[in-house]
């Protein structure tokens, strides 16, 4: 069981802190049992309730900053996913995504990054789809990544590039 104020990554709403463990007084709510309530740092601003009890849940703890900066000193060595066909190629992201995992994220992120560096070389944009997924996972990852490194999102790119070009000139 998580505790009030734990970071925690919910669905496909990304990184959340939970506000609140209890009953709901909702008339959605069972009675008797217990809630999250969520609100996501970076998504919209709603909030979100999900049954503690739940198993079936995509509710999981946030990394913590020694396990993010290990992620992302493994990215040199991380394997792309790239798939030719591209219907094929949609659900494997889509496999990827539902995964809710930063290992997951950074495949699709890499991949279509260096696709992407391909394509703009041959005078080519990428394809609409492919930079749908780009977003999506580099959301939920420089979300998640921000929180456990202290750090605002919009600097985790950068601070990724910088820590991977440090260690492939050491």
């Amino acid at each position: 069981m998580f505790s009030v104020n734990d970071h925690v990554v919910f669905g496909n709403h990304g990184i959340c802190v939970i506000k609140a463990i209890g009953p709901l007084d909702l008339s959605i709510a069972e009675r008797g049992r217990l809630y999250y309530t969520l609100e996501p740092l970076y998504a919209q601003k709603n909030t979100i309730y999900t049954p503690v009890d739940n198993e079936k849940s995509s509710l999981r703890r946030a990394i913590t900053r020694e396990e993010a900066l290990e992620l992302i000193d493994r990215i040199p060595q991380v394997e792309t996913v790239w798939v030719l066909d591209e219907k094929r190629r949609e659900e494997k992201y889509k496999e990827i995504m539902k995964q809710n995992d930063c290992m997951g994220w950074i495949q699709i992120i890499k991949t279509l990054y260096l696709k992407k560096q391909k394509r703009l070389a041959e005078g080519r944009k990428n394809t609409a789809r492919d930079d749908l997924y780009l977003k999506l996972a580099e959301d939920f990852l420089y979300g998640e990544f921000a929180a456990a490194l202290g750090v605002e999102k919009d600097q985790v790119e950068e601070l990724i590039g910088r820590r991977v070009r440090e260690m492939e000139s050491a």
